[in-house]
């Protein structure tokens, strides 16, 4: 296998060549970001975003971490318009990843969530009555899918194993890096942008809901599966990981207030505990990142560690296994919860 420091493939587009005063394109990128500046990876890539500030560009958050093989496959979709897909258990931070790398190489980005009421008409566009000029008429509306096409927009599908069939077959038109979407409603066809680029994030890995967590997804064709050039997956990450984590989501002076560094660290002990107890099928559901924060988050409001806990998790948790909670709580933390 070859070493991508080495033999570095060839980037979607020269940014030396591609200008912003291109007659085809007004936007494209313009500078190179080192990663091992912008990112802190030991890994000499130089990945091209834009100088200056864009419309749809996510808010960064400097407290956020990055997880060094996630970062890497989205800088590969981004650098050489890959088709990058993450797979992993809720609040792992899937789809914030992205927007986080988006926002430090000024990228737009736009989240769509495929639930079941979207239907390939919401992608596409279509045909509405305007009034213009007193009159009804007939106009046709673009959905955000061919605006996205032909725009420097990161395209993020979150819960994409919860799409509906005729939406996964929209997709499948725009898979290729050179994907052309065609309109049979206005007979005609859009070419990508060159500066498009196109994620998913999704619970599952295309065999539908095999753990009883995430209701509602589906089994995925695999011809289309085996469209997406990388597929990477970020479930739950280090005990010193994630404690980082959730210190840097607390403000400095929270930190010195109701939630100390040892009862984080105690915090991410029980989510660990729930996580094995997941798996071994004592509990029916489990303690991600986004609900250790909350519950952090929620200590600082209540100023009451035990009751945050039951607001934050123990309430969402079927009644018959609320003592191995209380059971995990004492060992963690030394104290019985009432």
């Amino acid at each position: 296998m070859s070493d991508p420091q080495r033999e570095p493939m060839a980037l979607a587009f020269d940014v030396t060549t591609l200008t912003p005063n291109s007659p085809r394109h007004t936007s494209i990128p313009d500078r190179m970001f080192r990663v091992k500046e912008i990112f802190g990876l030991d890994i000499d890539w130089e990945v091209p975003g834009f100088s200056h500030d864009m419309p749809n560009v996510p808010l960064r958050d400097d407290s956020y971490h990055f997880d060094h093989d996630t970062t890497l496959a989205i800088l590969a979709g981004f650098a050489f318009n890959r088709r990058v897909m993450i797979q992993g258990y809720h609040g792992t931070g899937k789809s914030t990843h992205i927007e986080q790398v988006a926002s430090r190489l000024n990228w737009p980005c736009v989240r769509i969530n495929l639930d079941s009421h979207v239907s390939r008409i919401d992608l596409l566009g279509k045909d509405m009555i305007v009034l213009k000029e007193g009159k009804q008429v007939t106009e046709w509306k673009e959905g955000l899918l061919p605006w996205a096409l032909q725009n420097p927009v990161a395209l993020v599908f979150d819960e994409y194993d919860a799409g509906r069939p005729d939406v996964m077959f929209v997709i499948q038109r725009i898979l290729e890096s050179d994907g052309r979407l065609t309109l049979l409603d206005q007979n005609q066809v859009i070419r990508p942008h060159p500066a498009f680029r196109l994620f998913a994030t999704a619970n599952t890995i295309g065999l539908g809901d095999t753990t009883g967590l995430y209701h509602g997804t589906h089994q995925l064709n695999q011809g289309q599966l085996d469209r997406w050039n990388i597929v990477t997956v970020l479930n739950y990450l280090s005990h010193e990981d994630e404690v980082k984590i959730v210190m840097a989501k607390l403000p400095e002076s929270d930190i010195k207030g109701q939630v100390s560094e040892a009862d984080v660290n105690a915090m991410v002990r029980l989510a660990a505990m729930t996580r094995e107890g997941f798996k071994n099928g004592d509990l029916s559901t489990l303690m991600s990142p986004r609900t250790v924060i909350s519950w952090a988050e929620n200590t600082e409001i209540f100023h009451d560690r035990e009751m945050s806990f039951r607001l934050s998790f123990m309430n969402k948790c079927d009644e018959l296994e609320r003592p191995i909670l209380a059971e995990y709580y004492q060992r963690c933390f030394g104290v019985e919860i009432l």
